[in-house]
Protein backbone atom coordinates (compact mmCIF):
# COMPACT_ATOMS: atom_id res chain seq x y z
CA UNK A 1 0.00 0.00 0.00
CA UNK A 2 1.32 3.43 -0.92
CA UNK A 3 1.75 5.95 1.89
CA UNK A 4 -0.04 9.27 1.51
CA UNK A 5 1.76 12.42 2.62
CA UNK A 6 5.29 13.74 2.51
CA UNK A 7 8.17 11.84 1.00
CA UNK A 8 9.60 11.43 4.51
CA UNK A 9 8.82 7.72 4.54
CA UNK A 10 11.06 7.21 1.52
CA UNK A 11 14.07 8.65 3.36
CA UNK A 12 16.10 6.41 5.57
CA UNK A 13 15.21 7.23 9.16
CA UNK A 14 17.91 8.81 11.28
CA UNK A 15 17.57 8.45 15.02
CA UNK A 16 17.67 11.57 17.13
CA UNK A 17 20.88 11.80 19.14
CA UNK A 18 21.55 13.48 22.49
CA UNK A 19 22.45 16.86 20.98
CA UNK A 20 19.37 16.98 18.75
CA UNK A 21 17.17 15.91 21.67
CA UNK A 22 18.54 18.75 23.81
CA UNK A 23 17.86 21.26 21.02
CA UNK A 24 14.29 19.99 20.56
CA UNK A 25 13.58 20.15 24.29
CA UNK A 26 14.92 23.71 24.43
CA UNK A 27 12.65 24.63 21.52
CA UNK A 28 9.70 23.10 23.41
CA UNK A 29 10.37 25.58 26.21
CA UNK A 30 11.01 28.55 23.86
CA UNK A 31 9.80 27.85 20.30
CA UNK A 32 10.95 31.28 19.07
CA UNK A 33 14.48 31.06 20.49
CA UNK A 34 17.18 32.17 18.09
CA UNK A 35 20.03 29.92 17.10
CA UNK A 36 22.41 32.09 19.14
CA UNK A 37 20.18 31.89 22.23
CA UNK A 38 19.91 28.11 21.91
CA UNK A 39 23.67 27.76 21.47
CA UNK A 40 24.34 29.85 24.58
CA UNK A 41 21.74 28.04 26.66
CA UNK A 42 22.95 24.57 25.65
CA UNK A 43 26.67 25.35 25.61
CA UNK A 44 26.98 24.42 21.94
CA UNK A 45 28.54 26.18 18.97
CA UNK A 46 26.12 28.31 16.94
CA UNK A 47 27.01 26.40 13.77
CA UNK A 48 26.28 23.08 15.50
CA UNK A 49 22.81 24.24 16.55
CA UNK A 50 22.09 25.71 13.12
CA UNK A 51 23.18 22.60 11.20
CA UNK A 52 21.27 20.29 13.56
CA UNK A 53 18.10 22.36 13.18
CA UNK A 54 18.40 22.29 9.39
CA UNK A 55 18.98 18.53 9.41
CA UNK A 56 15.96 17.92 11.66
CA UNK A 57 13.82 19.94 9.25
CA UNK A 58 15.11 18.30 6.06
CA UNK A 59 15.50 14.66 7.08
CA UNK A 60 11.88 14.17 8.08
CA UNK A 61 12.42 14.19 11.85
CA UNK A 62 10.11 17.17 12.31
CA UNK A 63 6.49 17.09 11.21
CA UNK A 64 5.15 20.02 9.17
CA UNK A 65 4.06 23.05 11.24
CA UNK A 66 0.39 22.44 10.31
CA UNK A 67 0.43 19.32 12.50
CA UNK A 68 0.78 21.59 15.56
CA UNK A 69 -2.55 23.33 14.89
CA UNK A 70 -5.25 22.14 17.27
CA UNK A 71 -8.40 21.06 15.36
CA UNK A 72 -10.69 22.73 17.91
CA UNK A 73 -9.13 26.07 16.87
CA UNK A 74 -10.32 25.25 13.35
CA UNK A 75 -13.89 24.76 14.56
CA UNK A 76 -13.61 20.96 14.92
CA UNK A 77 -13.67 20.16 18.66
CA UNK A 78 -15.07 16.63 18.36
CA UNK A 79 -12.47 13.86 17.95
CA UNK A 80 -13.44 10.34 16.94
CA UNK A 81 -11.64 7.14 16.08
CA UNK A 82 -13.02 5.11 13.21
CA UNK A 83 -11.97 1.58 12.40
CA UNK A 84 -12.54 0.55 8.82
CA UNK A 85 -12.66 -2.81 7.15
CA UNK A 86 -11.66 -2.47 3.52
CA UNK A 87 -11.59 -4.61 0.42
CA UNK A 88 -8.00 -5.77 0.00
CA UNK A 89 -8.22 -5.49 -3.78
CA UNK A 90 -8.77 -1.71 -3.74
CA UNK A 91 -6.32 -0.70 -1.01
CA UNK A 92 -4.48 2.14 -2.77
CA UNK A 93 -7.62 3.71 -4.23
CA UNK A 94 -9.39 3.37 -0.88
CA UNK A 95 -6.55 5.06 0.98
CA UNK A 96 -6.42 7.92 -1.52
CA UNK A 97 -10.16 8.54 -1.17
CA UNK A 98 -9.99 8.38 2.64
CA UNK A 99 -7.06 10.82 2.66
CA UNK A 100 -9.11 13.21 0.50
CA UNK A 101 -11.66 13.67 3.31
CA UNK A 102 -10.52 16.95 5.00
CA UNK A 103 -11.59 15.84 8.49
CA UNK A 104 -9.29 12.80 8.40
CA UNK A 105 -6.27 13.67 10.56
CA UNK A 106 -4.37 10.38 10.35
CA UNK A 107 -4.75 6.81 9.18
CA UNK A 108 -2.95 3.73 10.50
CA UNK A 109 -2.93 0.21 9.09
CA UNK A 110 -3.68 -2.08 12.05
CA UNK A 111 -3.94 -5.70 13.03
CA UNK A 112 -7.06 -7.27 14.46
CA UNK A 113 -10.66 -7.14 13.34
CA UNK A 114 -10.29 -4.03 11.17
CA UNK A 115 -7.80 -2.87 8.57
CA UNK A 116 -7.48 0.85 9.22
CA UNK A 117 -7.61 3.08 12.29
CA UNK A 118 -8.66 6.62 11.34
CA UNK A 119 -8.59 9.68 13.58
CA UNK A 120 -11.16 12.21 12.44
CA UNK A 121 -12.43 15.54 13.70
CA UNK A 122 -15.86 17.12 13.36
CA UNK A 123 -17.81 20.21 14.39
CA UNK A 124 -20.43 18.21 16.33
CA UNK A 125 -22.19 14.83 16.28
CA UNK A 126 -24.23 15.71 13.20
CA UNK A 127 -21.05 16.66 11.38
CA UNK A 128 -19.42 13.42 12.58
CA UNK A 129 -22.27 11.51 10.96
CA UNK A 130 -21.52 13.32 7.69
CA UNK A 131 -17.78 12.54 7.99
CA UNK A 132 -18.52 8.88 8.71
CA UNK A 133 -20.82 8.71 5.70
CA UNK A 134 -18.02 10.22 3.59
CA UNK A 135 -15.69 7.44 4.74
CA UNK A 136 -18.29 4.77 4.02
CA UNK A 137 -18.69 6.19 0.50
CA UNK A 138 -14.99 5.63 -0.25
CA UNK A 139 -14.31 2.84 -2.73
CA UNK A 140 -13.50 -0.41 -0.97
CA UNK A 141 -14.78 0.49 2.50
CA UNK A 142 -16.84 -2.44 3.70
CA UNK A 143 -17.67 -1.58 7.33
CA UNK A 144 -16.93 1.04 9.95
CA UNK A 145 -17.04 1.34 13.72
CA UNK A 146 -16.83 4.77 15.36
CA UNK A 147 -15.79 5.71 18.91
CA UNK A 148 -16.07 9.29 20.10
CA UNK A 149 -13.35 10.70 22.34
CA UNK A 150 -14.88 12.15 25.49
CA UNK A 151 -11.69 13.94 26.58
CA UNK A 152 -8.00 13.76 25.69
CA UNK A 153 -6.21 12.59 28.84
CA UNK A 154 -2.63 12.42 27.51
CA UNK A 155 -1.96 14.40 24.34
CA UNK A 156 0.47 13.19 21.70
CA UNK A 157 3.92 13.75 23.13
CA UNK A 158 7.53 12.90 22.55
CA UNK A 159 9.18 15.05 25.24
CA UNK A 160 9.61 12.12 27.69
CA UNK A 161 11.45 10.16 24.99
CA UNK A 162 13.58 13.21 24.13
CA UNK A 163 14.44 13.69 27.82
CA UNK A 164 15.49 10.03 27.98
CA UNK A 165 17.73 10.41 24.93
CA UNK A 166 19.14 13.71 26.23
CA UNK A 167 19.99 12.00 29.52
CA UNK A 168 17.56 14.18 31.46
CA UNK A 169 15.08 11.49 32.53
CA UNK A 170 13.95 11.78 36.10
Amino acid sequence: MVLIGDDDAARSPREVDRTAARILLALDEDPLATTVALAERLGLARNTVHSRQRRLETDGTLAPPSVRVRPERLGHPLVAFVTLEISQTQGERTLQEIAAVPEVCEVHAITGGADLFVRVVARDSTDLYRVTQSLLACAGVVRSNTSVSMVELVPLRTAPLLRQIAGEDD
